[in-house]
């Protein structure tokens, strides 16, 4: 059974998200996880995550950040399917594939001339971490990490924002290939930013809705 299977399920409990809801905080968490990925990439930066190893593969390769995100999250979906249940991956897969076209049509409709690299980093970590807290507390996210994440959370009690930053850290290590030190500092920065948000705002316990 997974953990999905052992929460209430009834229309009528209280604390239950609507469908309006859960629509709206998937179109404003990827929005804002969309702007700071925009952020890092404009900056030179890396992040943790399967968006981090999709930044190192752009950076190295040139292809496009939008598709190489979307296909880094392809083998996360049976482990999110069996350990956190149909809803969570469903809505999972919706929000990796709702960022991985924004961020393709952000540089369409958004042009920044210049931006401050340690701003880029506080910033852009900050805006990843508010929408991916609110993924989070709508019962999605996005993929990968994130899902081992949630997983070691509502089954060990470890609170998801540590796990993340751990997993994050040996990706952006990994990012020394690509990268030079003071765009890896930076990036360390930015994953710090990132997740702290989700280190003190998603506790174990803390929030019930779903």
């Amino acid at each position: 059974m997974s953990l999905a299977d052992r929460l209430p399920h009834a229309d009528t409990d209280p604390r239950r998200h609507g469908f309006i809801e859960d629509a709206f905080a998937l179109a404003t968490g990827t929005l804002l996880v969309a702007f700071g990925f925009h952020m890092f990439k404009l900056a030179g930066l890396a992040t943790g995550g399967t968006a981090g190893v999709a930044f190192l593969i752009h950076y190295a390769t040139g292809l496009p950040l939008s598709a190489v995100f979307f296909v880094a999250n392809l083998p996360f979906y049976a482990f999110a399917w069996m350990a956190l249940g149909r809803t969570f991956t469903v809505r999972t897969f919706l929000a990796v594939a709702i960022l991985s076209v924004e961020t393709a049509l952000l540089p369409r409709v958004v042009t920044i001339s210049a931006v401050e690299p340690v701003y880029a980093a506080v910033m852009g970590g900050l805006q990843i971490g508010v929408g991916m807290l609110v993924l989070f507390r709508h019962k999605a996210s996005l993929g990968g990490f994130g899902v081992m994440a949630l997983w070691l959370q509502e089954t060990r009690g470890w609170r998801a924002g540590t796990v993340q930053m751990a997993l994050d850290a040996v990706v952006v290590t990994a990012a020394l290939w690509v990268l030079d030190p003071l765009r890896i500092a930076l990036s360390i920065l930015g994953v710090v930013a990132l997740n702290l948000v989700l280190a003190i705002n998603h506790r174990p316990g803390r929030y019930n809705g779903f």
